[in-house]
């Protein structure tokens, strides 16, 4: 890893770092903010997933979390949106397709499919990463924002007993019925929509209504004049299958906010206190 750069902030540090990755076979950018309590013994993580056109600088800069989360003593780490240094058809022109919307999926469509494994790289190879080079334990939650929100619950959803707890901002619920993810998973997965439902939450917690070996409170989030809720979010569709599923949700909906980080800002005390409490 090469450290590229390290700021105080509230008692802790603020360290960013590149390195190279195995998963999407080329340089990735991370940032972890390690909490005061981390100079004298491991801390539990949280992973933080940010959404389209962001990188890992988008909550480090904008959320305001670091003061709740040096109290806490939790670790939060933020990876960067998709992989970088490729020249794909059209990755670059589109802001919600290639550059900064990876999905956090495994591409299987090429040449998306040589790199663009997003799902691998945050679920295994960066936690190995962070757990060899940092003072952290075992336990680990995830969250997230928006495309970063449908990241951190299919991340949960797929892999019982990894994370202690998940919750999302105005995540992307059901990507197999809105244009964001219909055009993303075209150009990643292809045309065979059976294939895109192991990459929606909905569709996850409806497949898994009997079978599911755990059952993590999903904590949401969701601004009510979110310029892109009816279209593109559409929470309802998650709430359904969580009630038909028996699935715990907590789903609070929150009058006259939208989908920027003056709205992540205003909420994500309650998010790492209730990181927290699982992870104690």
């Amino acid at each position: 890893m090469e450290l590229l750069s390290s700021t105080k902030s509230f008692g802790g540090w603020l360290k960013r770092y590149s390195h190279d990755s195995l998963s999407v076979k080329g340089s990735m950018t991370f940032a972890i903010y390690l909490p005061p309590q981390a100079e004298t013994q491991k801390v539990p993580v949280l992973y933080w997933l940010s959404g389209l056109t962001c990188n890992d600088e988008n909550f480090t800069q904008k959320a305001g979390a670091f003061r709740k989360a040096a109290e806490l003593g939790l670790a939060i780490v933020c990876p960067d949106t998709s992989p970088r240094g490729t020249d794909y058809p059209n990755e670059h022109e589109n802001y919600d397709f290639g550059s900064a919307a990876g999905f956090y999926l495994n591409a299987t469509v090429s040449p998306y499919s040589n790199t663009y494994h997003m799902y691998d790289y945050v679920v295994q190879e960066l936690p190995h990463l962070i757990e060899a080079n940092f003072p952290v334990n075992e336990k680990c939650s995830i969250s997230g924002h928006s495309m970063g929100g449908h990241g951190a619950l299919i991340c949960a959803l797929k892999n019982p007993g990894k994370y202690q707890s998940v919750s999302a901002f105005a995540p992307i619920v059901n990507p197999t019925n809105c244009p964001w993810g219909e055009k993303a998973f075209t150009g990643y997965l292809g045309e065979d929509k059976t294939t895109w439902e192991e990459w929606d939450s909905t569709c996850l917690v409806e497949k898994q209504a009997e079978s599911a070996s755990e059952r993590l409170t999903l904590l949401i989030d969701q601004g009510e004049a979110d310029n892109f809720l009816v279209e593109q979010l559409k929470p309802e569709a998650l709430e359904a299958a969580c009630n038909k599923a028996g699935h715990p949700l907590i789903l609070r909906r929150q009058p006259g906010y939208d989908h920027s980080y003056f709205f992540i800002s205003s909420f994500i005390d309650d998010h790492l206190e209730h990181h927290a409490n699982a992870l104690k």
